[in-house]
This record gives structure tokens, C-alpha cells and sequence, in this order.
């Protein structure tokens, strides 16, 4: 069975004069996952949002959130979605419990909801111990928190937040990989946009890479490293018989290059490049064995987010 998509474009375009800043993008965001949506600067990961978001219109092609169309229906687009822009907003002359009821009231909350809808608000970002206190008096990361309560006030399905741990210390960060995987325990679809990777590696069901307003590639995060890294890498040290280890392996089906490493204490080690699955591995090492080759270690190279995103983008060509 298909996935359900919660948010989803069809070949959307953004133009400004002569600069296409979104150009023809196919996006899917499946119901109830933490999307990643990454890329350089200036890859068009805001001006997508803001399409999504009702804040701009598309030059060409259409956007759907929660099964509106961002054109056609966008009332009731916002209705259906929280949006955390990138920067916090000009409201520091309010208290936090007020900057809270403000936007319930946005919201067309009743006003008799409020107060409770305020408290369990606070308490889900743990800000409740500031209520009384002047917006301008807090941290950044607290600021950002009070963002995030503020984008649930309306108990939205999907929320859209852009760049949520920018400019965050480490403990703040955190802070907010826990919430946002807190809200999707709570049946929310997050989509966010970030520049660091180790914030989408920690929490993301999915993953979409965007430059220069193109998709580059989307889906699970498994899926996308099969996608960009096909290649397994094998890393094996071995005691003696190297050449013939070689001349072993070369024959084994879906290995396409073996390359020598540096020495480990002594101890030769090879690269085996490697596109057979998990069974195949193990017929690799069972090649070697059979063969009484003596093997120290085997393992696969892993490979991080970061050498995924490199190799997905025009930053390194490979």
C-alpha cells in the first residue's frame, strides 16, 4: 500500500525576474514522518516553505498540504499547518504567557480555552516556570521553544519549520531534536529544514536534498544512501596470503575493485568495493575462510550524512 502524502508539490516553480529559484520540484512528504529537507544556500529550501506556507504564490505548478491546494484553498492550508519561520518576530514587549494568547486568539480560540490551552503549551516546552516574564528576557533557544509552542496553539497536522536549530548551542539544539521527535510521537508530520546534518541524522524518518531549486534525490534515509553510496565498502586486515585474498574476491559476484590501505601495525588491510547485498557480504568473508586465508577483521565502511549530502550535491564530483 502506498504511503499517504500529508504534503506533496507538482512541478512547482518560483521565478524572481530572471533568477528561477524553484525549478519544476516533486516533493513527498508521507503522513506522520520527520523530514529532512536539506541543501546549500540559496538552494530554494525557504521560498518552498514559504509557498507551502501560503506566504508567496508559485510562479507554476501547484502544492498541497493536508489535501489543500496552497493556491486554491489557503485558509485552509493554515489551518492545517504550524509554520516556525527562520527568524523569531518583533513581540518582545509581551510577556510569554501573552505572546501565547495572542496567536490563540489569531487562531480564533475561545477565549474560556485558552489558559489551559497556555499551560499544557508551556509545559510541553518546558517554559512553564517563565510565563510571567518578558519575551525579550529569554535565551535564543528558549525563544525558539516558545516558537514551536506557539506553531501548536491550533493543534495543526503538519508543521513547517525552517531552520528550527539555527544559531542554537549544542544543549539547545538537543532541545529541540527532542521536541520536534516528542511532536511527532503526538501524531504531528514534521518538515524542517536545516544546514545540520547531524540534526537530520539523529531524528529523520525521511530526507529530501535540494540544490539550485532542483530535487536531487528524496525518500527514507536508507533509500537515499543506496541511492548515492550504491557501492558497499569493505575494509578487511589480514595476516598473510593478500594476493591471493585478491584473486579470491575478484570472483566473487558484485565486487567491482579491490584497493590496497595503509598497513595496520604490521597487518595488511584491502578495500573491497561492494554492490551485493547483506548475504553477499557474508559470501565474501566465507570466500576467505574457505580458502584458509587469515582474516583479523571485517567490516563495512559506514557512511555519514555528510558524505551522502557531498555526494548528492555539486560540492564535490565524484
Amino acid at each position: 500500500m502506498a504511503e499517504e502524502l500529508i504534503i506533496e508539490t507538482h512541478g512547482l516553480v518560483k521565478r524572481y525576474g530572471k533568477l528561477v529559484a524553484v525549478n519544476n520540484l516533486s516533493l513527498q512528504v508521507p503522513r506522520g514522518a520527520i523530514y529532512g529537507f536539506v541543501g546549500p544556500n540559496g538552494a530554494g529550501k525557504t521560498t518552498t516553505m514559504r509557498i507551502l506556507t501560503t506566504l508567496i504564490t508559485p510562479t507554476a505548478g501547484d502544492a498541497y498540504a493536508a489535501g489543500y491546494s496552497v493556491v486554491d484553498y489557503p485558509r485552509e492550508v493554515r489551518r492545517a499547518i504550524g509554520y516556525m519561520p527562520d527568524f523569531f518576530g518583533v513581540y518582545d514587549d509581551m510577556k510569554v504567557w501573552e505572546y501565547l494568547d495572542f496567536f490563540a486568539a489569531c487562531y480564533e480560540i475561545p477565549e474560556r480555552d485558552r489558559p489551559g490551552l497556555i499551560n499544557d503549551l508551556l509545559a510541553l516546552v518546558d517554559l512553564s516556570h517563565r510565563r510571567d516574564d518578558m519575551v525579550e528576557k529569554l535565551s535564543r533557544g528558549m525563544k525558539q521553544r516558545l516558537s514551536l509552542a506557539r506553531t501548536l496553539a491550533h493543534d495543526p497536522e503538519v508543521l513547517i519549520l525552517d531552520e528550527p536549530a539555527s544559531g542554537l548551542d549544542p544543549r539547545a539544539r538537543i532541545e529541540i531534536r527532542e521536541l520536534l521527535v516528542e511532536m511527532s510521537r503526538m501524531g504531528k508530520t514534521i518538515f524542517f529544514s536545516s544546514h545540520i546534518l547531524a540534526d537530520v541524522a539523529e531524528i529523520c524518518t525521511h530526507l529530501g536534498i535540494i540544490e539550485s531549486g532542483e530535487m536531487v534525490a528524496q525518500g527514507t534515509v536508507a533509500d537515499i544512501r543506496r541511492q548515492l553510496m550504491p557501492t558497499r565498502e569493505i575494509q578487511i586486515t589480514l595476516l598473510g596470503q593478500v594476493e591471493q585474498a585478491k584473486e579470491t574476491l575478484l570472483h566473487v559476484e558484485g565486487v567491482t575493485g579491490i584497493n590496497d590501505m595503509p598497513d595496520d601495525h604490521g597487518r595488511r588491510r584491502i578495500r573491497v568495493d561492494f554492490t551485493g547485498d547483506d548475504e553477499g557480504v557474508s559470501q565474501l568473508l566465507f570466500a576467505l575462510s574457505s580458502r584458509g586465508i587469515p582474516v583479523v577483521n571485517f567490516a563495512e565502511e559506514t557512511h555519514d550524512l555528510e558524505t551522502v549530502f557531498m555526494r548528492a550535491t555539486k560540492g564535490i564530483v565524484s
